[in-house]
């Protein structure tokens, strides 16, 4: 478990959140009164690749460590909350054909939720990790008049996952799929370059969001394209993933390729938030993933450019604002934690 810098004591009683990753699960730790009583990761090995039962156990350390952390009395924690990369039900069942991060097959279907409580013998109440980090970005961008807005996010990494939130709580969904953003299809004109494949997403739909708008998206449609509009670009010289990898570093160089690329996902985004704008009409439209770790003018031209791709009224534009997910690496243990806050003592 990683020490963290900044570390109190609770006067109150608690939640914990807990953030289960493909390496590493993130800690945290939340108070009565809305305050975090660490400031940094607090890290531990998360051992999905060892099975479920290996797994709630690393969980079970996270939990045990984050309190040991922060003197925490176990007595003084009233609920846990748990975040996961999906697919996954709204109570926490990993999906019957798993998930990137739980491919075996003793994971299919999996109950982590309920294992975990079980584990733990406190409540766990559960959220995705898109629908998590959106939940805290929407709380600390709105603090205490978190109720009374509505906003979307769309949180790009390997995929393109985010959540929507309404008065403050996440929607959900009859099944627990609503926030599915990645796999919104979105019209692709003014998006793609004339004569530009149409993008391919692994869910097997094509001109999604994901498709473009991610990672994935840059290794299997984007970069291949525009490579042969840049032959002599130095990322031809590598394999795709690692070049892939490697564009956002030239995009903070204001690379033309990779400014190409970006511009292409931030249109993508954009799309996506003029589809929001028309269902929800939210107060805020919240962007995160790996573009918030990058050089700061580069985030804020990304931001600038969804921003100027997203088609509002100009009522719409009075009101609503463009921002990023604040405190990236920490937004779902975070999220997860408000989540639980929120199921003891309900807004």
């Amino acid at each position: 478990m990683d020490q963290a810098e900044t570390v109190r004591t609770p006067s109150s009683w608690v939640v914990v959140g807990l953030d289960n990753g493909g390496t590493c699960n993130n800690a945290t730790v939340l108070d009565a009164t809305g305050q975090f009583l660490v400031n940094n990761l607090v890290e531990n090995p998360s051992r999905v690749l060892d099975g479920p039962e290996s797994a709630v156990e690393a969980l079970a350390d996270a939990f045990n460590g984050i309190l040991q952390l922060t003197s925490t009395p176990l007595s003084l924690v009233r609920a846990v909350g748990l975040d996961t990369p999906g697919p996954a039900s709204a109570h926490g069942v990993i999906s019957s054909k798993g998930a990137t991060n739980f491919n075996q097959v003793s994971w299919h279907g999996f109950d982590i939720r309920g294992a975990l409580e079980a584990r733990l013998g406190l409540p766990v109440v559960y959220n995705n990790d898109g629908n998590a980090a959106a939940l805290y970005a929407h709380h600390r961008h709105f603090g205490a008049a978190a109720p009374e807005h509505s906003s979307v996010s769309a949180i790009v990494g390997t995929g393109l996952g985010g959540g929507v939130v309404e008065a403050g709580q996440v929607v959900r969904g009859a099944a627990g799929m609503a926030g599915e953003l990645g796999h919104v299809q979105i019209p692709l004109h003014g998006v793609l370059e004339d004569g530009q494949p149409v993008p391919q997403c692994n869910c097997g739909f094509a001109g999604d969001v994901e498709s473009i708008a991610s990672l994935t998206g840059i290794k299997n449609n984007l970069l291949p394209y525009w490579l042969t509009r840049f032959p002599d670009h130095p990322l031809n010289d590598e394999p795709i993933a690692k070049a892939a990898k490697a564009l956002r570093g030239y995009g903070e160089k204001d690379d033309a390729l990779a400014l190409a690329v970006f511009g292409q996902q931030a249109k993508a985004i954009g799309k996506l938030f003029t589809i929001a704008a028309n269902f929800t009409d939210p107060s805020a439209y919240f962007l995160g993933g790996g573009v918030v770790e990058a050089e700061p003018h580069f985030r804020q031209w990304f931001l600038n450019s969804v921003r100027e791709a997203t088609a509002l009224r100009d009522e719409q534009k009075a009101v609503a604002t463009f921002a990023l997910v604040p405190d990236r690496d920490m937004a779902g243990a975070r999220g997860a934690a408000v989540a639980a806050l929120n199921q003891v003592s309900p807004l």
